[in-house]
């Protein structure tokens, strides 16, 4: 870096390859694993509830443990956290890909969460850390945002490919030779970083607590929703609750708090972290229903499947062009509003989509969706970091992370519940004689068993099974439905005071930029 313009150079541009890497990584890692479900599902047999768990647990932890990590390394190094990380992911990626039973997956997903919470911040912090000239900086935080957007698109495909030609556990071993890289290449080429020191001792309390308050409310929605009422998960709702309260106590009072609850005064990065989080529930929350629909109703194998999962990114990159070509003509909260309503749209195509639906239909309203739902995260980043002082960018950074994770998380579970609940009521009392229920709680496991029935009978169960996931699709597109259209009220509302971006003015350094250097 040239100490007399601030400027990166080579080094650091180099070095924001290296932390590419695992950003790429963890943003596959939740999609990679969409269209294994299906084999999950027969090789392990996991119940309706331990599939949920399959798919929520590493984003729950994730989400869970962002804010502690992150605050954790600004102690001991973010350099050193990275690496713990990359090696953490490797190992739990190893565990998760030669699991031997639902249980033994669900404990390697929420590894490799707490592995990816050490992880995604201390890029971020790095990033911030390396690029101090402020156009440089945009350009490197664009490029972090491009790749986590294109490993989600990217995942499912990787994921179908895999798992065509090898066994399910292969989609996690595509993280093992990329965090290796990272572990190689981060001494030489990423500088360490700590805070400035501070008094108090690190909140270990509060970092209990901010987990503690999580699994207990998701166990409970989810448990209750498929499996109906029962004394435990009740239980977990008001317990996690009261968890969350004694969070935010400890916060409010510690003498080293992990987050500074008054950047949530700030309407601005309060109104931007909602509406980000809300997208990703609307998104990720569906993402699940679609990739299945394709391998388990449309038959498809996971790699055609994964190729057809990537005609809604046509709509994507539409949304993604014309929010930005509109971004200095409209109002931030109309774009974020409209781009709402459009994902509502697409939420009641999916409406429409039966068993024997044309493919067409299912991907438009998933690319409608996903094109409105996108449309508005791609303005959030920047205003969440501008609106939080200089000093706090870290925290407000590791703070609007956790929210997107927490927010994809409730959307796979709340959806998913939602999804789940129907397609068990749908099943209890229309299974063929001598069916087992337990053997069908997911439509993964009815294809299975459905294969090795006779012809009629397993037929039969097939059809009645895939009427069921469908109508358990309706019912979650309801729910999508109604979550988006208060979205779009939200935004309205809490970021209606923002006006329309001015055009930035070029500094000194800018306009000369371009000119050309005498010899």
């Amino acid at each position: 870096m040239t100490a007399t313009t601030g400027r990166a150079g080579r080094r650091e541009w180099i070095g924001l390859a290296v932390l590419l890497l695992p950003t790429l990584v963890l943003s596959m890692d939740m999609g990679v694993l969409f269209f294994a479900v299906p084999y999950i599902s027969t090789t392990l047999a996991p119940s309706g509830t331990q599939q949920l768990w399959i798919m929520d647990m590493y984003s729950f932890l994730l989400a869970g443990l962002l804010i502690t990590m992150g605050a954790l390394g600004d102690r001991i190094g973010r350099r050193r956290l990275l690496m713990i990380g990359a090696a953490g992911f490797i190992g739990a990626s190893l565990l998760a890909a030669w699991s031997q039973d639902a249980g033994q997956l669900i404990a390697a997903r929420a590894l490799l969460g707490a592995a990816g919470a050490t992880v995604m911040p201390s890029t971020l912090a790095l990033i911030r850390n390396m690029f101090h000239d402020p156009k440089q900086r945009q350009g490197a935080l664009g490029a972090w945002g491009a790749v986590l957007t294109s490993g989600a698109t990217l995942g499912p495909v990787a994921g179908g490919l895999l798992l065509d030609h090898f066994w399910w556990g292969a989609v996690f071993l595509i993280a093992v030779p990329v965090m290796a890289l990272v572990l190689l290449t981060a001494p030489g080429l990423l500088p360490e970083y700590r805070a400035p020191a501070r008094g108090g001792r690190f909140d270990l309390a509060g970092a209990a607590l901010s987990m503690a308050a999580i699994l207990p409310i998701v166990y409970g929605i989810k448990t209750l929703a498929v499996d109906g009422w029962s004394l435990l998960p009740a239980l977990a709702l008001p317990v996690g609750l009261a968890l969350a309260l004694a969070f935010y106590r400890r916060q409010r009072t510690a003498a080293s708090p992990l987050i500074d609850l008054g950047l949530f005064r700030i309407r601005t990065f309060s109104g931007a972290i909602s509406v980000n989080s809300l997208a990703m529930f609307a998104m990720m929350g569906f993402a699940l229903f679609t990739s299945q629909y394709l391998q388990l109703v449309k038959g498809m194998s996971p790699f055609t499947a994964s190729l057809w999962s990537l005609v809604p990114s046509v709509g994507v990159g539409a949304a993604i062009g014309l929010t930005s070509a509109l971004a200095g003509k409209v109002r931030p909260a109309v774009l974020m509003a409209g781009g709402f309503v459009v994902g509502a749209a697409g939420f009641a195509m999916m409406t429409l989509v039966g068993a024997h639906s044309p493919l067409a239909l299912i991907l438009t309203a998933a690319g409608v969706l996903a094109a409105g739902t996108v449309g508005t995260m791609t303005m959030t980043a920047e205003m969440v970091v501008s609106a939080a002082p200089a000093e706090q960018a870290g925290a407000a950074s590791a703070t609007s992370e956790t929210a997107v994770e927490l927010g994809s998380s409730l959307g796979i579970a709340l959806l998913g519940a939602a999804g789940a609940a129907v397609y068990r009521h749908q099943l209890d009392g229309a299974l063929p004689a001598g069916v087992d229920s337990s053997a069908t709680d997911t439509l993964g496991g009815a294809v299975h068993v459905a294969a090795h029935l006779p012809g009629q009978v397993g037929a039969q169960l097939l059809e009645t099974a895939r009427g069921a996931f469908t109508d358990g699709l309706h019912m979650a597109a309801v729910v999508g439905l109604v979550f988006a259209l208060g979205a779009a009220l939200l935004a309205h509302r809490l970021l209606g005071h923002l006006p329309v971006p001015a055009a930035p003015e070029k500094t000194e350094n800018e306009k000369t930029e371009n000119e050309p250097v005498a010899a």
